[in-house]
């Protein structure tokens, strides 16, 4: 009977030693990142693939890396919109870790509907913003009625993405796309020419970035103010470029403006040039996204680089 008592107790230890070792095992995982144990971020060699130089979310991703220890050691790698989608349909299609900056509104929520953007706790992207419509000091007086169809130009993400993904997807382009869908959305055209007075070839310039995003919302306005006699020109120029025109007077608006917090330093430089008209369209956001299938939520769970 001692002998099974002993046994027993022998066996008991063992289990408990076994258990601890489970234990640092699930530990470990947690160590490396992901839930799963896979270490993504040695995965994707630290590396965040990113779109352009100087475009709003390139610029709060590199204040990302800056504030968030652990994304010492981090690169943020610059090159095109198109690449950094072409580089996430990639890793999609073989089930590939990859970190990307991200935005809504863009067509890729659409095609990829399982993407995700990472927890942000210290808030460096911001909540949920805007883009605005900025116009040049003294376009009411200027240019009243193109000022008052500009005040009255609003639409929602689901627009904005409908034209883009319909872009991607038919290989049309997004003027075409945009003229269809003013065509099939005349309650909300109707309403931005509402108590705008016909013209004759008022001759009105927007600058735009060149991002399809911006891109269709450029389109859908153009469209709607040559329906009453503007003749409008549409200069696409990098973010930067993009507010000191307006706050210079060298053209008259923008409806690209990203704030509070995308395009905020940006802002600050022209503010007191510029007449803000207000959001064009809310709800939009930035941050770093990544697929679903990367057991990760946060970019705390990323890790230095070694």
């Amino acid at each position: 009977m001692r002998l099974f008592y002993k046994g027993l107790i022998a066996i008991s230890f063992l289990l408990i030693i076994a258990a601890c070792g489970d234990t640092d095992s699930s530990e470990e995982g947690t160590d490396n990142g992901s839930n799963d144990g896979t270490n993504y971020s040695e995965a994707v060699d630290y590396t965040i693939t990113g779109i352009e130089p100087g475009a709003g979310i390139t610029v709060t991703t590199e204040k990302a890396i800056e504030e968030y220890e652990n994304l010492s050691g981090w690169t943020l790698e610059t090159s095109s919109t198109a690449a950094m989608v072409t580089a996430l349909e990639e890793a999609i299609s073989n089930e590939e870790p990859i970190i990307v900056t991200g935005w809504n509104p863009h067509w890729k929520f659409a095609k990829f509907p399982d993407l995700k953007y990472l927890d942000d706790p210290k808030g460096i992207y911001g909540e949920a913003e805007n883009i605005n419509t900025l116009a040049k000091n003294g376009l009411q007086d200027e240019k009243p009625n193109a000022y008052k169809l500009l005040d009255q130009f609003e639409w929602d993400v689901e627009d904005m993405e409908e034209i883009m993904y319909e872009s991607q997807d038919t290989g049309d382009s997004i003027d075409e796309v945009a003229q269809r869908w003013v065509d099939d959305n005349r309650d909300k055209v109707d309403a931005w020419l509402e108590g705008v007075e016909d013209v004759d070839g008022v001759e009105v310039e927007l600058a735009s970035t060149p991002w399809d995003s911006e891109r269709a919302s450029s389109s859908v306005l153009k469209i709607a103010m040559e329906e009453k006699g503007f003749n409008v020109t549409v200069t696409p120029v990098d973010v930067a470029a993009v507010f000191q025109a307006v706050g210079s007077g060298d053209v008259d608006a923008t409806a690209a403006a990203w704030l509070p917090f995308t395009h905020a330093d940006f802002y600050e430089k022209v503010k007191d040039s510029v007449e803000d008209l207000g959001p064009n369209l809310e709800g939009a956001k930035i941050g770093i996204v990544v697929p679903s299938y990367m057991d990760i939520d946060s970019i705390e769970d990323l890790k230095p680089a070694e």
